[in-house]
């Protein structure tokens, strides 16, 4: 089994703005006091200057374009509705906002087979969206692949059971507890366990603070040491600036990289820097305007493709 992959999808956006479906529980996401065509102009070069760093460095990123009459504010975020395992098979998940469950478009699946990744089959979990239930792919789920353990922070769009559903039918084990933020001096669920964590092969990025729970904190760092894990802890400050929301990925020659936004990279200490560089080079890019509409940032952006090649 690999942790890490050469190979990423990415959603190119067309009508990219912020999503007033997912404002409700996404509290990382602000208004911009600028048109909406001028809020995706700006997503677009970021989304251009992003894919062509990525690339420089030889990691493979197979761009797909969004569909401007589906109306898919968030669909720059692919990673929420489907993962590519490396037994051939696709996860389908269900979507807490209805007008992101548009995302999920035949012709994305299409255009990985005609790549040449071989699709043996899928799990669709999206009938959850019917009974009001949500798990939203590898934002709900941090997936550590080696060890075949499943973390997740439930939220409204991370439901136990479905959690448990996933983890039977892919063979991992769940490490579930609740991570919070403060929101006008409230303590409220994250909407999503990659922001506030990032798996990488040699470490983990977590933000320790947000899980009140004692025991649950505690359980999250003994799996984390069992599995001889590096914990770098960030702050709750640090993870407003997405310092959770991280990716490894592998580029040229076996090469290494934490990808990260320019913010996220910014927030991080030297001491946190000289962490991650023990392991990999930092790739970050400036994902600004996105960050502020999408609430989210670099780690949602890349869908990564473990299918089987021909």
């Amino acid at each position: 089994m690999k942790q890490i992959t050469n190979t990423i999808l990415m959603i190119r956006p067309v009508a990219f703005r912020m999503n007033e479906e997912t404002a409700v529980n996404n509290y990382f996401q602000e208004d911009l006091d600028i048109r909406n065509s001028e809020i995706n102009t700006k997503a677009q070069e970021e989304f251009d200057a992003f894919v062509a760093k990525l690339r420089a460095v030889g990691v493979q990123v197979i761009v797909e374009h969004d569909d401007l009459k589906m109306d898919t504010p968030d669909s720059i975020f692919p990673n929420n509705w489907v993962s590519f395992h490396e037994n051939g098979i696709v996860a389908l998940y269900p979507m807490f906002a209805e007008n992101r469950r548009r995302e999920r478009r035949e012709e994305v699946i299409n255009r990985l087979e005609s790549e040449g990744f071989i699709i043996e089959g899928f799990m669709d979990y999206t009938v959850a969206e019917d009974e009001g239930f949500f798990l939203e792919g590898t934002g709900s789920l941090l997936l550590d692949r080696v060890n075949k353990k499943a973390y997740c922070a439930l939220s409204p769009r991370a439901d136990e059971e479905l959690l448990i559903e996933f983890c039977e039918d892919f063979e991992y084990t769940p490490v579930v507890f609740t991570a919070y933020q403060s929101v006008d001096g409230e303590r409220l669920p994250i909407y999503h366990t990659n922001v506030m964590m990032a798996m990488a092969e040699e470490f983990v990025i977590i933000c320790l603070d947000s899980i009140d729970d004692k025991a649950e904190k505690k359980n999250v760092v003994a799996h984390l040491k069992k599995d001889n894990k590096e914990i770098i802890t960030i702050t709750e400050a640090q993870m407003h600036q997405f310092a959770g929301n991280m990716l490894q990925v592998r580029g040229a020659d076996n090469s290494k990289y934490m990808v990260m936004s320019l913010a996220a990279h910014r927030s991080l200490t030297p001491d946190q820097i000289a962490s991650i560089e023990k392991y990999c080079e930092i790739l970050s890019s400036d994902l600004e305007t996105i960050e502020t509409c999408g609430g989210g940032s670099a780690r949602c952006m890349m869908a990564e493709v473990f299918l089987p090649k021909e």
